[in-house]
């Protein structure tokens, strides 16, 4: 039997609505799986059933609402995005199980035990760590596809792309793909320029860490930056005026040309912008 059961997901269409989270995705081509694996995801493809986010997150809402919650599924997702760059097609697989281990370690690491306990009994959560680790026994250099923040894009993501990339849909989605070698290759020389720079340790911290993530995959995949649902939250006039990959390249730039005021400024309006969007968090 498939390690990846094939199940079929409600239309997004009936759904609910996509959080306002944003994601980086990596997309791999055929050849960086297992054997076996390849012709799960060839048959997955070759059934073209194309979903979305909004359909990744109806299938996380159903485990949320069961009585008890499902922290995490009991099965890995057999699911994932897929694309085709030069004619060769190149899958993101979901990993929903993997995910919510991760996630959950997050939880337990910002949030209150009252809190948690409230929303995940302590057994549940002993319970997912305990599988979390034998997993990880089987499977030492596994790791996700799919990151996601929640209420904004991390700064250190438009270091990945370039504004000529930028897709913009009004209504349906903001996002950036570039192949992987552009995406490592932006970010070592920024870098670079963070590194030459005072005042910028933390956002330097930040690459190295998606640079650590990124050298995992096949140098032939994809990367993605996808609003998510962040269109969904903010106005059209905002987002049509949204250069953010543009303003990164600007900010960095100006460092390398020695225009230290001038990078700063850039910066900080970067960074004034999105913290006004991660504010909304707080918003009633």
């Amino acid at each position: 039997m498939s390690e990846y059961p094939d199940r079929r997901l409600p239309s997004a269409r009936t759904g609910p609505t996509v959080p306002y989270a944003s994601y980086l995705r990596v997309y791999e081509p055929l050849a960086a799986f297992p054997v076996a694996e390849r012709a799960h995801w060839a048959g997955y493809a070759r059934r073209g059933q194309a979903l979305t986010a909004q359909d990744e997150l109806h299938r996380s809402l159903v485990d949320l609402v069961r009585v008890p919650v499902v922290g995490v599924p009991a099965q890995e997702s057999g699911d994932a995005f897929t694309a085709e760059l030069d004619g060769a097609l190149l899958v993101c697989p979901w990993r929903t199980r993997l995910r919510g281990w991760l996630a959950l370690r997050e939880l337990e690491a910002d949030f209150p035990r009252p809190v948690l306990d409230a929303a995940l009994p302590p057994s549940a959560r002993r319970s997912a760590t305990a599988a979390y680790e034998a997993w990880r026994e089987r499977n030492p250099e596994g790791r996700p596809w799919i990151r996601t923040a929640v209420w904004q894009v991390p700064l250190r993501w438009f270091v990945l792309v370039a504004d000529e990339e930028r897709e913009y849909l009004p209504g349906e989605r903001l996002r950036y793909r570039t192949p992987m070698v552009q995406a490592r290759r932006r970010l070592a020389r920024g870098l670079r320029t963070l590194r030459s720079a005072e005042g910028y340790g933390s956002l330097a911290e930040g690459l190295v860490e998606v640079g650590s993530w990124l050298e995992e995959f096949h140098p032939r995949s994809m990367v993605e930056l996808d609003y998510g649902g962040l269109p969904h939250a903010l106005s059209e006039a905002g987002l049509a005026g949204d250069h953010s990959a543009r303003d990164m390249a600007t900010g960095l730039a100006a460092l390398r040309a020695g225009d230290t005021e001038g990078a700063a400024e850039g910066f900080a309006d970067l960074a004034e912008r999105w913290r006004a969007v991660r504010e909304r968090l707080f918003a009633n």
